[in-house]
């Protein structure tokens, strides 16, 4: 698999970052649409450490990118944008984080029981299965195991989606669970919130009102310690814009308004 896809014409002057971590390939829809505007990069991580896939971003925007770039970060992929432009700020002009996880642990707890609260009470069985599955240290395929999960917290994540072809690559658990592990270590120790102090680019935070990530926990944090912070909240959202009925108009609308700044 090639670390990264090209939208559009060059010069390439914006990337965006899929989620996961090992979530590779979902953010085509959204590269599709930016490239009418711009050469857009769309990297595909595959490091299973949170450095090694700094640095592998950091060595795709070198041989590929006109620096400085706008990076626009989608669920896991915000934080790695936030993490690169606090570590590479001469690198980044625009920092847009879309359905960014929460920056501060109080509001992580309730994400879970969000999600599983909105599934069906078999759903819900099978989520909770899976998720004891994925957490035993016995070797089940838990590629599979975590696709599944993705599949049903992907109902619990919706407001009112359009039906659509899925475009990622398969899901990897061991780059998940080596990536997020550490990632949710420098949440706890608020070291993501102190990162405000190196980004030295502006940052734009889109979140829909219907996310089970909470709104709170990424305008409140980011607000109190990033000068010039924008936070935008779309109605009838939820967490992945670009498939829902009745914000994906408005979600473009705000990107496109971002990177032509």
């Amino acid at each position: 698999m090639s670390p990264v896809r090209k939208w559009g014409h060059g010069p390439y002057s914006l990337a965006v970052i899929h989620g996961g971590p090992g979530a590779p390939g979902e953010m085509a829809p959204v590269a599709r649409q930016l490239s009418s505007v711009k050469g857009v990069l769309e990297p595909l991580q595959t490091a299973t450490t949170l450095d090694g896939q700094v640095q592998e971003l950091l060595g795709v925007l070198e041989e590929h990118a006109e620096a400085p770039v706008t990076l626009l970060g989608f669920s896991w992929g915000a934080f790695l944008s936030w993490i690169f432009a606090a570590r590479y700020p001469a690198l980044v002009r625009n920092l847009i984080l879309v359905s960014s996880p929460p920056f501060e642990e109080s509001y992580a707890g309730s994400i879970i029981r969000t999600r599983l609260g909105r599934l069906t009470p078999a759903e819900r069985t099978e989520a909770n299965a899976l998720i004891v599955q994925m957490n035993d240290p016995a070797p089940y395929e838990k590629d599979q195991l975590l696709a599944r999960l993705g599949v049903l917290l992907a109902h619990a994540d919706a407001y009112d989606p359009v039906p659509c072809s899925e475009e990622a690559f398969p899901s990897q658990y061991d780059l998940f669970r080596g990536v997020w592990d550490e990632a949710s270590e420098l949440r706890r120790k608020r070291v993501l919130t102190t990162m405000a102090h190196a980004i030295r680019c502006p940052v734009i935070a889109i979140h829909g009102d219907h996310d089970p990530h909470p709104a709170a926990g990424v305008s409140e944090p980011l607000s109190r310690e990033c000068p010039g912070f924008r936070f935008i909240l779309l109605e009838k959202c939820g967490h992945r814009p670009w498939i829902e009925r009745y914000a994906s108009d408005a979600f473009f609308e705000a990107v496109f308004h971002a990177i032509k700044e």
